[in-house]
């Protein structure tokens, strides 16, 4: 918890609080950070992870084999910086779960190029569309007031068989056995179900930045500890 404290606070001091976030549509991928300064606490600093890009349907396994590719060190901290403008819903609800099986704590951030977090010095980042469900399974979850936590209704693109349109796609929308089945998710997960129900009346092609107090209602995140 110490660290996760003391990344907090670096937020809410950090000059970086304005770094523009960048829209990158790559798979997720995750990377060791160093908590501390190599240069005093060297091979032993303490480690986070970060977890950046799309989330596909490889992502959840793809976490919980990084995990314990890097558990061994006795470095590693079940915290994740993530940073995500989404992806496949179904994915999102298995990394929320892989989040929770190993006890993560879970906040809404970046970390900054090279392989350390110096001094706590974390970017602001975003949770958008899918990347809520991952959020929620975080038995931590912590969105700092200069990161984004967004939502909007589901859907996906299949291939458009209708002889009259132009486009190749087309667009589904989720149906309601899977609306009910994150409800049922995020309600295990201690987030109230009415998240879910909201997100489904919000224009796919936009985002709903949620509020502060929002967060607090939904129990879906809190500023800090």
């Amino acid at each position: 918890m110490r660290i996760i404290k003391l990344l907090l606070r670096s937020l809410a001091l950090s000059a970086l609080v304005a770094a523009p976030l960048s829209a990158s549509a790559a798979e997720m991928s995750f990377r060791l950070v160093d908590f501390g300064n190599p240069a005093k606490c060297r091979q032993a600093c303490p480690q986070v992870i970060a977890a950046e890009g799309e989330i596909t349907s490889r992502t959840p396994q793809a976490f919980l084999d990084f995990v314990g590719a890097n558990v061994g060190s006795g470095r590693l901290h079940s915290i994740v910086l993530l940073h995500s403008q989404g992806g496949r819903v179904v994915a999102s609800m298995e990394l929320g779960r892989a989040f929770r099986t190993i006890g993560a704590a879970v906040i809404v951030a970046r970390a900054p190029a090279g392989r350390a977090v110096v001094d706590g010095a974390v970017l602001s980042g975003r949770c958008y569309s899918a990347c809520v469900y991952a959020l929620m399974g975080a038995t931590t979850r912590v969105a700092p007031v200069q990161s984004r936590v967004g939502i909007h209704r589901m859907f996906m693109f299949e291939a458009n068989r209708s002889p009259e349109s132009t486009s190749n796609l087309a667009r589904v929308y989720a149906a309601r056995p899977l609306v009910s089945r994150l409800s049922e998710y995020a309600q295990v997960m201690g987030v109230s179900p009415e998240l879910v129900w909201t997100a489904e009346m919000i224009d796919p092609d936009k985002i709903r930045i949620l509020s502060g107090p929002e967060m607090k209602r939904w129990k879906l995140a809190a500023p800090k500890l």
